[in-house]
């Protein structure tokens, strides 16, 4: 089967082809490496563990356990790889000192799979969240090196697409030593698409384990310096919007930015950086940009956009109040533990099912503000009301806020647990 999949990637990779050429800066980044021609990676007397990412959201979770992995594997060497430019571009800046080599995860092809696994000669393979590789998981299977999912995430929207499939993918899950999944129905899902349940482990999520940085610290320092936030006028941070959340969140604000309030826009995807801008050159607002260089100008803007990548977490100590993105389009959220380990109240919408179990979690322990579905003409007057409930209620939003944070603290461990049971799987290796 195999064969028949090698098959569909490559006319699927033709088809969307000319994407490669109309936005080479997206799509395009890293195609040599993709091809499975990587720089010289000199090998010494130590075993590797390769560790896949996606982009920057499974980029920033592994923070936790690339600081466990170290730790605990003395006589291993590190290697990084992620899908997308934007993950690369964070891990080679946040683990820069940490792995032996940050690069593009291969096309799924023989060749370029094989080419990776000679260059780095893996003894352990790990994927975040359930990035199921078929031809590279088979073919590291094939070398000898252990295949282990970590923080294992599979929503029921993806299980039924998996299902259509299912002696496929039973067949790749064959080769997989080890799924470490976040919860109980992740767990459920997997081993009902065909992994034996003894390799199948609930860890939780490794998510709840990320604490600030010093770096972050510094940047916080930093963008309260720069942009004067000092408390005067409350900031509102939209964080990882989708298109056309922008506009609802400027329209829900009117008449209190500037003067009254302040806000933060932080686009979900880079591309976006420049239509955004435009945006909010357009609603009329003062407006200052990350991006450009420093000025006195920067302190009284009414709206800031955060065009940079990996810099979010050191913006949100600083906001009252934080609306999370992707929520109110079908798109299934962002992450809302990393405002909710800053102790920040939080605003989402009401679709959240990348992110389901922990969300419904937040909601019963009221620890966010959910929006209900409504119709689209009626969306920036609902988020104006959230707004400005929590504006005008401090204890709220410092309930809120703390709430969160309990939540985080109650679910912190699984990056131990994590690199356990991995010491485990490492120790079977080599009996």
């Amino acid at each position: 089967m195999l064969g028949l999949y090698s098959f569909l990637l490559t006319l699927g990779m033709t088809l969307v082809s000319p994407l490669f050429l109309l936005r080479r800066q997206k799509y395009a980044s890293g195609f040599r490496e993709r091809l499975g021609h990587y720089p010289e990676f000199n090998h010494d007397d130590r075993k590797v563990i390769w560790l896949h990412c996606v982009s920057v959201g499974e980029t920033n979770a592994a923070r936790p356990l690339v600081d466990e992995l170290i730790e605990n594997f003395p006589d291993y060497r590190l290697v990084i790889s992620t899908t997308t430019r934007t993950g690369q571009d964070l891990a080679k800046t946040i683990f820069a000192q940490k792995a032996a080599a940050v690069f593009y995860l291969p096309f799924d092809w023989k060749f370029s799979v094989r080419r990776a696994l000679k260059t780095f000669r893996p003894s352990m393979l790990l994927l975040m969240e359930t990035e199921i590789w078929p031809r590279l998981i088979a073919e590291a299977k094939r070398t000898g090196s252990k295949v282990a999912i970590v923080n294992g995430r599979l929503s029921q929207k993806s299980y039924k697409s998996y299902s259509r499939i299912t002696p496929f993918v039973r067949e790749v899950l064959h080769n997989v030593d080890l799924a470490l999944m976040q919860g109980e129905k992740d767990a459920e899902r997997i081993k009902a698409l065909g992994l034996d349940a003894e390799k199948t482990i609930v860890t939780g999520n490794i998510k709840f384990d990320l604490s600030a940085t010093a770096e972050e610290e510094a940047l916080t320092g930093e963008f309260r310096e720069r942009f004067g936030i000092d408390g005067s006028r409350p900031l509102i941070v939209a964080a990882s919007t989708h298109e056309p959340e922008e506009k609802w969140v400027l329209d829900s604000l009117k008449g209190i930015l500037g003067d009254k309030a302040r806000l933060i826009i932080a686009p979900r995807h880079p591309e976006r950086f420049d239509d955004v801008g435009n945006l909010l050159r357009r609603s009329g607002y003062k407006i200052a940009r990350r991006s450009d260089k420093a000025s006195q100008a920067d302190k009284t803007a009414a709206v800031i956009l955060l065009d940079s990548i990996g810099e979010l977490r050191g913006i949100y100590p600083l906001a009252e109040i934080v609306f999370v993105g992707g929520s109110l389009i079908p798109h299934g959220g962002q992450n809302v533990l990393e405002p909710a380990a800053a102790g920040r109240p939080i605003v989402i919408g009401w679709s959240t099912f990348n992110f389901a179990k922990i969300v419904e979690e937040f909601a019963t322990q009221n620890a966010v503000v959910r929006l209900e579905e409504t119709e689209v003409r009626s969306i920036a007057a609902m988020l104006a009301k959230a707004f400005s409930t929590l504006l005008s209620d401090e204890n709220a939003r410092a309930k809120l806020g703390s709430a969160g944070r309990a939540i985080i603290e109650a679910n912190r461990g699984a990056t131990a647990d994590t690199v356990s049971h991995l010491k485990a799987l490492d120790i079977r290796n080599y009996e």
